[in-house]
């Protein structure tokens, strides 16, 4: 086989079909933000962050920071090991403890990232519970679907949000069976909840347990940002819930938090955890700080509310395609690779408005789209920039302008 030739022309096949994804490399001044810095072909210049998952911008507040620099001082910059090899810090418990309470559990385990905290759960319980048959939501995010995949078990795909749906797949098995339900709180790419209570009910009515990922919903929601779990008042109610550090606390790596037994069985039995040198102490440090401070940051949640709610009605009133959801995530729909390429490029490059374009494989074919996220430190002026810059775009690009469009429920973001 010529290794050379097949790489090169699967390189040549991807950019052919728009899909090639290139990074830019953009620096956010903590002083600034959202004003950040692009550096290009060996020049730079100014741009404004509109697709940060820095929801709170947790990372650059200075408590946070000045947490991370002290431990970093006290312990230096790595764990030393795997958390059964002298890489468990007093910070490592700390945090689990206060993850554990975050939640309403009994119990926590912190992974490097939130990927490999779902890859390496699902695949541990697929795996040790003999017999197990799976039921995923469809747009479930690939962490889910890759663990799942990897333990090679039975997988029933229930259309998004459908619990009528659900519901016929778990009358399909057998009842002596164990059975998983799996699910996101809150879709990253679409913004949209799901139906917690009733998939509960249903789980309690087969005898199956519950896995939520939290990712995107822990520091927006709920009291003192536990969660839309917490929130809807079942926390209590979710066998295994999945969250992450990166993104509303800004710091780095995931976790679960359930019984004692399912964590510790999980810290006993998933290679993924046992195998992998753990955070830093000075990450789990400025966790905890941030956890501290996102539990008091109502009014931060607030503007991140007041500000997702101006932008869709600057969307609505320019008639650009929207997915009009009750989210601090806000999809906006070109629906095609090099369309959106295009449009995002002219935003950076004419405008200083950066967002990333999204396309397969992190949504089907035919639904590229821009994901806005909105923070606290984005003001009124710059939403108001930001919907100027967008319509010229779209009048430069002749780019398609409807009614709010609402085409969220039967898209398969992944595939199984």
């Amino acid at each position: 086989m010529n290794y050379k030739k097949y790489f090169s022309d699967e390189l040549t096949s991807l950019k052919s079909q728009g899909l090639y994804r290139k990074f830019r490399e953009i620096n956010r001044d903590k002083k600034h933000f959202p004003r950040a810095t692009e550096r290009f072909e060996g020049n730079e210049r100014p741009v404004e962050v509109w697709c940060s998952n820095d929801y709170l911008n947790l990372s650059q507040h200075p408590e946070v920071i000045k947490r991370s620099i002290e431990v970093i001082q006290e312990l230096g910059t790595g764990s030393g090991g795997t958390r059964n090899i002298s890489g468990t810090s007093s910070y490592h418990a700390d945090l689990e403890k206060e993850l554990a309470d975050l939640h309403h559990k009994e119990s926590s385990l912190i992974f490097p990232s939130a990927y490999t905290a779902n890859q390496s759960t699902l695949w541990t319980l697929c795996k040790k519970l003999e017999g197990i048959e799976v039921f995923s939501d469809e747009l479930n995010h690939a962490s889910m679907i890759q663990g799942i995949k990897n333990a090679n078990v039975p997988c029933h795909i229930f259309r998004h949000n459908d619990v009528s749906h659900l519901r016929e797949l778990l009358n399909t098995s057998n009842a002596s069976v164990p059975k998983l339900i799996v699910l996101e709180s809150l879709y990253s790419m679409e913004g949209l909840r799901s139906p917690l209570k009733q998939i509960v009910s249903l789980a309690k009515e087969f005898n199956a347990l519950t896995y939520l990922d939290e990712v995107h919903s822990v520091g927006l929601y709920g009291s003192e940002g536990r969660g839309i779990a917490e929130e809807q008042s079942i926390s209590d109610e979710i066998d295994i819930i999945n969250g992450t550090l990166s993104k509303a606390f800004g710091q780095m790596g995931g976790y679960v938090a359930a019984s004692s037994d399912i964590i510790d069985f999980i810290r006993s039995f998933a290679p993924g955890f046992i195998f992998t040198s753990s955070a830093n102490p000075s990450i789990a440090a400025a966790s905890i700080k941030a956890i501290e401070i996102a539990k008091k940051s109502e009014h931060l949640r607030e503007d991140i509310r007041q500000n997702s709610n101006l932008i869709r009605a600057g969307l609505r009133d320019l008639q650009i395609p929207h997915l009009d959801n009750d989210s601090h995530i806000i999809p906006i729909h070109l629906e095609d690779p090099r369309l959106c390429k295009n449009a995002a490029n002219l935003l950076i490059e004419e405008h200083g408005i950066y967002i990333q374009p999204v396309f397969y494989p992190t949504v089907p074919k035919g639904d590229e789209r821009f994901r806005v996220t909105i923070t606290p430190k984005h003001q009124a002026e710059d939403i108001q920039r930001f919907l100027l810059s967008l319509n010229q775009v779209w009048d430069k690009l002749s780019l398609r302008r409807e009614a709010v469009s609402d085409k969220s429920d039967n898209q398969v973001r992944k595939i199984y």
